[in-house]
């Protein structure tokens, strides 16, 4: 594509593959926890809570550490190579717990590479062309989910939907795993040396960056993630069978908005871009009562219109870069983790209605928020 490095265009595909691996994995594990473990949501809300406080809050770390020391391609090589090695053992798992360690675990590799990986991705941006370099990273991101999600489809065509094929699809994971590492490894550059700071990591003129972020934490926590919405799926009696087409669904509509979501980042700004794709978190979340794959599409328009958005804001406006998406992904770890455990309770002891009562105020007050917020920074 025009005015993408071939080394942006090569870490798309390692993407591409590690999210198939990831989507192998994320697709069942609601099902999975719920219906072959037989554990509550509740568990399943806590699961997704330690998952996502590994993979976000160890990257403030990790982006830190990227900056300081100029580690950049070390820690993404790691990352994705703990993660290909640890996602197949979840076919061995027969309690939340074990899941719960396991999700951990290959987060953990997820949160050594993701803001050394952003730091790599802005280090290659041609003509300032941030929202357009990261919106097609995010396409091929989200192509991977798609395809671990057909994967999973055609697997149940042909075979069956019992617990046996859902262990062995976690098993298979370890194959696309595997062929991420190899293309990081042998075929990406390092980041010029030029972009790695050594002396100084935190820089002040970086915290105008911030309340915008934290905006952003908030509808994080309200808003609902794909995984409690294949659990609404599931109690609106859709099959096993239908499930990875919610998924793809959810996919495929990111695929295809994705990079022009980030040209259009590029021309409308940082402030209309995310108060757009709060619009459509809400309405995902909203709609969801009602019609399941609508709220999917919303939900996958939300999800990258917002990321694109933020990482080119960064990627544009940072000095300390590493350190700025540690901060964000760190942010993005407790929000979510907070959200999921609070969504979950809910859900079991109130119910689906109150639940949706809690995530759509919690999100309008964002939104509100956001509407005020046009002064603290301008971009």
């Amino acid at each position: 594509m025009k005015n993408i490095d071939k080394n942006v265009i090569y870490l798309g595909w390692v993407s591409f593959f590690t999210d198939m691996a990831s989507s192998m994995i994320t697709t069942l594990l609601p099902i999975f926890v719920v219906n072959v473990l037989k554990e509550g949501v509740d568990k399943l809300g806590i699961i997704i809570a330690v998952t996502a406080f590994v993979s976000y809050a160890f990257r403030i770390v990790f982006g830190y550490l990227s900056d300081r020391f100029g580690i950049v391609k070390p820690f993404v090589v790691g990352g994705y190579f703990i993660s290909a090695l640890s996602k197949p053992l979840l076919a061995y798992s027969n309690s939340f717990a074990s899941v719960a360690v396991l999700r951990g675990a290959e987060r953990m590799g997820k949160a050594i590479r993701s803001a050394s990986k952003d730091s790599l991705i802005s280090s290659f941006v041609k003509n300032k062309a941030h929202g357009k370099t990261f919106g097609f990273h995010k396409m091929m991101d989200i192509a991977g989910e798609m395809s671990g999600a057909i994967v999973i489809f055609v697997s149940f065509i042909f075979f069956s939907q019992s617990e046996f094929v859902i262990r062995e699809i976690f098993k298979l994971a370890l194959i696309p795993g595997l062929i991420a590492t190899f293309i990081i490894f042998f075929f990406v550059k390092d980041a010029p040396k030029k972009t790695i700071i050594k002396d100084r990591v935190a820089n002040r003129k970086d915290f105008k960056l911030f309340p915008i972020l934290f905006i952003y934490f908030g509808f994080v926590f309200f808003v609902m993630s794909e995984q409690f919405l294949i659990l609404r799926a599931k109690d609106m009696r859709f099959g096993l069978d239908i499930i990875p087409l919610l998924v793809i669904s959810f996919t495929a509509i990111q695929t295809i908005s994705s990079y022009f979501g980030g040209v259009i980042s590029d021309k409308i700004g940082i402030f209309k871009t995310l108060f757009i794709s709060f619009c459509f978190g809400i309405f995902a979340i909203f709609i969801m009562k009602y019609n399941i794959w609508i709220s999917f599409i919303f939900l996958g328009l939300f999800t990258v219109f917002s990321l694109n958005a933020l990482r080119a804001n960064i990627s544009k406006n940072a000095t300390s870069k590493g350190f700025v998406y540690g901060v964000f992904y760190g942010g993005v770890a407790i929000s979510s983790s907070l959200g999921a455990l609070s969504i979950g309770f809910i859900w079991k002891i109130y119910g689906f209605d109150n639940t949706l009562v809690f995530s759509e105020v919690g999100m309008l007050i964002m939104l509100s928020l956001l509407f005020f917020a046009k002064n603290w920074q301008k971009t």
